[in-house]
């Protein structure tokens, strides 16, 4: 019996920090694709100050970190493109200005490293999300 429960601990003990981390990563995809339409719907749309695609993008990279509030454990990106160029193939826009944001969350794992005297394990894993959205910066409330 106590053989069995020696093989078993750390067995049991890798099913739940596997469960663990994937219930983290589905609420922190969940908080994620709200908060990433509420910041480029709320920011990215004729941002305040600059009228230029980078302030854009860093105004709802901000939004998107202070909604989110997962500094510990995840990481945002924002990008923004012309929606008329999709995948390299020039393609017709109903509006010049259109453009695509693209949020990507990254979430690392928990334990992120683990240390025994003599040996350092770190976690590859790296899961990632993207959410985007296509908008007109200059026109408020044009939403595709």
């Amino acid at each position: 019996m106590t053989v069995e429960l020696a093989v078993m601990v750390p067995v049991a003990l890798v099913v739940a920090l596997v469960a663990l981390n994937l219930v983290g990563y589905i609420e922190a995809c969940a908080a994620f694709d709200q908060a990433a339409l509420e910041a480029i719907v709320a920011h990215g749309v004729a941002p305040p100050g600059e009228q230029s695609e980078m302030a854009a993008v860093s105004e709802v990279e901000g939004a998107l970190e202070e909604l989110l509030g997962r500094e510990d454990r995840c990481d945002v990106e924002v990008r923004a493109e012309s929606a008329s160029s999709g995948g390299g193939v020039e393609t017709f826009a109903v509006s010049p200005l259109m453009t695509r944001y693209v949020c990507t969350l990254r979430y690392r794992t928990w334990p992120r490293f683990v240390r025994l005297p003599g040996v350092t394990f770190e976690a590859p894993i790296e899961l990632t999300h993207e959410r985007e959205l296509v908008v007109d910066r200059y026109r408020p409330g044009v939403v595709v």
